[in-house]
């Protein structure tokens, strides 16, 4: 009996060495699968390191967790970075158009001869010294020498306004094709915006041209205006001036026939 359980023990001893080699990965060592003698503390101390081996590699786990979720973190970061530079990238170019430009020449143009233009800043005064006023034709009217030369200055005012005014509509009609051009490359500068900044930028530039056109057409509408008034101006005074001739035809005294002569009926 006592080396039945001898041997019994040594049996458990070397199976207990071949699950500890096993689970580790390590080879088995030949004296334990042939039943040489293994001390029991050499079994604990293999058990041990199993222990130590897994916790390892439950920190080693925990630690590329951690580094992958940093990662992440710092991809986001610099996609937001990506994001604001987009959002405040400007655009690389403006287009204003060319509206202070246009302007100055519209009124150059209709600032020519003896027009009255929207743009005088005397233009009221210019207009009574050129058409006078019933009261002034009343008291002084102009005679045969000075009549001329006073239909002369209204004809060439009111052919001048004419003249300026048409000027100033195909001026701005021949800046349509330069117009549009400008407007093409806002409507294709605001269908590729990538970013807020230069979506907002092209939005200014586009309320821009508005006011650009809204000058122009007031600059139209005011030379217009201009025209309308020079010659109902004109017809005012023309009729004055005829209303002024009649009174004083009608005023005139009439002579009397001298005395010693004698009007005799003819046979």
């Amino acid at each position: 009996m006592p080396r039945r359980c001898s041997m019994s023990n040594k049996l458990l001893a070397g199976l207990a060495v071949v699950a500890v080699t096993v689970g580790t990965g390590e080879p088995v060592g030949a004296g334990t699968a042939t039943g040489a003698a293994t001390e029991w503390t050499q079994v604990l101390n293999n058990g041990e390191l199993v222990a130590l081996v897994g916790k390892s590699n439950e920190q080693i786990q925990n630690q590329l967790t951690q580094i992958s979720q940093l990662a992440q973190q710092i991809e986001t970061q610099l996609n937001i970075y990506q994001n604001l530079l987009q959002n405040t990238a400007t655009l690389p170019s403006h287009m204003w158009g060319q509206v202070e430009r246009d302007l100055n020449r519209l009124r150059s143009i209709v600032d020519q001869g003896q027009s009255i233009a929207f743009s005088m800043g005397n233009a009221d005064d210019v207009l009574q010294q050129r058409f006078q006023s019933y009261a002034t034709l009343k008291t002084n009217l102009p005679r045969n020498e000075t009549f001329s030369s006073t239909y002369e200055t209204w004809s060439d005012t009111n052919r001048d306004t004419i003249a300026s005014t048409l000027n100033a509509a195909s001026l701005t009609a021949d800046q349509f094709d330069s117009e549009e051009t400008t407007m093409s490359s806002l409507r294709s500068m605001s269908e590729t915006a990538d970013g807020q900044m230069k979506a907002l930028q092209v939005g200014h530039e586009i309320a821009a041209q508005q006011v650009g056109q809204m000058q122009k057409l007031r600059g139209l509408v005011s030379q217009q205006m201009t025209m309308m008034g020079t010659w109902l101006q004109t017809e005012q005074t023309d009729k004055d001036l005829a209303q002024a001739r009649r009174e004083k035809f009608f005023n005139a005294d009439v002579k009397s026939i001298p005395e010693g002569q004698k009007m005799e009926p003819r046979w």
